[in-house]
């Protein structure tokens, strides 16, 4: 069976185990299903996840002009902390960062390969754990808007990381922790201005994911470089796909690219 499409992060629902799906223009794929079988994938071209033309992609699925012009792509998407929407003052689109911005977030613990801290909107709970390959994760502060979630982040990862091992991650290589634990030693570190905030009383939020074999050296698949992969699906963790050869392949970091994708038993 073939497919082609461009590549986007998969779709995930919260289930036991997480259920994956690549969705194509036309088409969509149950990943779950794959696993076991063999999978030929192919790279044919770019398009742009903005302009939608074959350019080559710079970052977050965006060739180099859009990365630099639109809002989606500005800092303060990466660095929270940056926002200015709730001042009334424009980036590049105070409309689009209105939108953004002025809704609830969420400062959480996530661990992953290790605990770390991290930002996001409200409505991607659990989403933006699943995405992280985080198997167990807890809410810390609930904010109005994404400028104080992001000083909360900015001083809570003074005390604990921010970065995610991607290799350990892959590996399984885990350590559970007392998140909540973790979480009552880092509200001493919130910043006045965000204090009224902090959610008191939660527990921790586990996440199974659909692997049947972890890959011992993980190593990552360059589509573009290598033109075509062929390999056997072992499980799908966060937005990567594990093969039984231990090659693992970042849907997510590879988005704006136009692939072919086969299956065979």
């Amino acid at each position: 069976m073939l497919y082609q499409g461009v590549l986007t992060k998969m779709q995930t629902y919260s289930t036991e185990p997480v259920r994956y799906y690549l969705v194509f223009e036309d088409d969509f794929i149950s990943m779950n299903q794959l696993i076991g079988k063999t999978i030929t994938m192919s790279f044919i071209g770019y398009q742009c996840l903005n302009c939608g033309l074959d350019r080559e992609i710079f970052r977050q699925g965006f060739c180099r002009n859009c990365f630099f012009e639109i809002p989606q792509a500005a800092d303060w998407v990466m660095r929270p902390e940056l926002s200015t929407a709730h001042l009334d003052k424009e980036d590049r689109d105070l409309e689009y960062e209105k939108k953004v911005q002025l809704q609830p977030h969420i400062v959480y613990l996530a661990n992953s390969s290790n605990v770390k801290v991290g930002v996001t909107r409200k409505n991607q709970i659990p989403t933006r754990w699943i995405d992280q390959g985080a198997h167990e994760a807890i809410e810390i502060l609930e904010t109005p808007n994404r400028y104080l979630a992001g000083i909360a982040e900015v001083a809570l990862k003074e005390h604990v990381s921010d970065k995610t091992n991607w290799r350990s991650m892959l590996k399984n290589d885990l350590k559970d922790e007392d998140l909540c634990s973790w979480r009552d030693k880092l509200i001493a570190y919130v910043p006045e201005e965000a204090k009224d905030y902090i959610i008191e009383s939660n527990s921790e939020i586990n996440i199974e994911f659909p692997v049947v074999k972890f890959p011992e050296k993980p190593k990552s698949l360059n589509l573009v470089k290598e033109g075509s992969y062929t390999g056997k699906l072992s499980g799908v963790k966060g937005q990567y796909l594990i093969f039984e050869d231990n090659t693992v392949f970042n849907v997510r970091s590879n988005e704006g690219l136009v692939v072919g994708f086969g299956i065979t038993n």
